[in-house]
């Protein structure tokens, strides 16, 4: 009888998993939107590994991502001027509509990782929160909540 529980509550698990899978973007523009976000992601998480210490500091891998998240925020009106139909966008209809307001808030986002000291771990400690709260900024208003 164990035996047939455990089956079930993996059959279980694995369907539920599978039932709530992210949706794969099709159309190229959300895709090109999701890249720039997920890169963004990717430089953010090797940051704050750093400034937390649970990554030990690496002026290198410090320099690229604060490269990424400079580089990405300067090209972020270009990735969204156009809006994309697919319904793996998080990306609410009111960026079109405010685009004034997105543009300030990634121009929020390249002031903050322009001015981001990452030659050390506590400079980085010390400009990560402009970083985040420029993302949650921008994500709160123009980004389509998720579980």
């Amino acid at each position: 009888m164990r035996l047939i529980t455990k089956v079930l509550a993996t059959a279980l698990t694995l369907f539920a998993g599978i039932a709530f899978a992210e949706v794969e973007a099709t159309d190229p523009l959300v895709i090109a939107q999701k890249d720039l976000m997920k890169s963004f992601g990717g430089a953010a998480k090797a940051l704050g590994g750093m400034a937390s210490g649970e990554v030990a500091y690496d002026a290198t891998a410090a320099e690229a991502a604060k490269a990424t998240l400079v580089a990405g925020s300067a090209d972020i009106h270009v990735k969204f001027e156009k809006a994309g139909s697919d319904p793996a966008s998080e990306a609410k209809p009111e960026i079109w509509t405010s685009w004034d307001d997105f543009v300030a808030k990634a121009t929020a986002l390249n002031a903050a990782a322009t001015a981001l000291d990452v030659a050390s771990a506590d400079g980085i400690k010390a400009g990560m929160g402009a970083i985040g709260g420029a993302c949650k900024d921008c994500h709160t208003t123009f980004r389509v909540a998720t579980n």
